[in-house]
């Protein structure tokens, strides 16, 4: 009797069907089509680079591909221009950037070369640029000075917001600009110039203001006479000192001081010379009165 051989089972085994359940996963297919090859090239670099000299000679070729991108003409940064400053300002900034060109605009750090131009005290904005031609370019804002502030170390320009923009040797250097004194006048710089757009009618007498204890105002006068504003609201105050002015010609008369510093109770000071006169009136006037 002839043996009847089984059939074969035509199910795949099951380590079969797990691979090709897995060769179906996209992520497993792109990981053998990307990660291996990936693998196998990093691998090989590795070895090839563990070699010190082929480590060198791989750098050396890098380096001298760089350079000679970064030397070709068409990178290459000839000359500077600074617009926008004046000549003092402009001096100042080729001497802080004293570069020696030709250079490549690779080696050229032109943030930090911002911030340096920044840095000087007299500029107040920078802009800078690598212009079409070689050209590095340095736009310049300056900050305009307004007032003029006597210090401990001597005379200084001050912008509206009190920044210092350089010192000053003299005072007839910039006779149109005010003078405000005192330790912290550089911190009210807009108060300043607000007192001295109120106190326009007393312009041509005007010397200048002083910062009292970094809290409040004086303005001087000539004549030796002086006006003593109040820590709260002192342009108000000075606009009634020249109200009264302008109504009874106050600030003509014998007076050292206005004192303003309490609202509600002004005093006004005479001079020595007219204090004295006045006791020599009063007691002219009592001995009269007792004969």
């Amino acid at each position: 009797m002839q043996q009847v051989r089984p059939r074969p089972d035509p199910a795949p085994s099951r380590w079969s069907y797990r691979l090709q359940r897995l060769m179906l996963t996209p992520l497993f297919r792109r990981l053998l089509r990307i990660g291996v090859p990936f693998t196998i090239a990093f691998a090989a670099l590795w070895t090839y680079l563990s070699d010190e000299e082929n480590y060198d000679r791989v750098m050396l070729a890098l380096y001298d591909m760089r350079a000679a991108i970064e030397e070709r003409p068409e990178f290459q940064v000839r000359l500077m221009a600074v617009d926008g400053a004046s000549a003092g300002v402009s001096e100042d900034i080729r001497e802080i950037l004293s570069f020696d060109f030709p250079l490549s605009s690779f080696d050229l750090d032109l943030p930090r070369i911002q911030r340096t131009v920044r840095d000087l005290s007299a500029v107040k904005s920078a802009n800078v640029r690598i212009r079409p031609g070689g050209v590095l370019q340095i736009d310049v804002s300056e900050r305009t000075p307004v007032v003029l502030w006597r210090n401990q170390g001597g005379l200084d320009r001050l912008d509206a917001g009190g920044a210092v923009i350089g010192p000053v040797l003299k005072r007839a250097d910039y006779p149109d600009l005010p003078l405000v004194a005192g330790q912290g006048a550089q911190d009210h710089v807009p108060q300043a110039l607000a007192l001295l757009d109120a106190g326009g009618p007393l312009d041509e007498r005007l010397r200048g203001l002083v910062r009292i204890g970094e809290r409040r105002w004086d303005i001087v006068l000539d004549r030796d006479q002086r006006i003593m504003l109040p820590e709260e609201r002192p342009v108000q105050a000075l606009e009634r000192v020249i109200a009264l002015d302008q109504a009874q010609d106050m600030m003509a008369r014998d007076i050292a001081v206005v004192d303003m510093r309490i609202a509600d109770r002004p005093v006004i000071r005479m001079n020595d010379t007219a204090l004295e006169q006045w006791w020599r009136i009063s007691r002219t006037s009592l001995g009269e009165g007792s004969q």
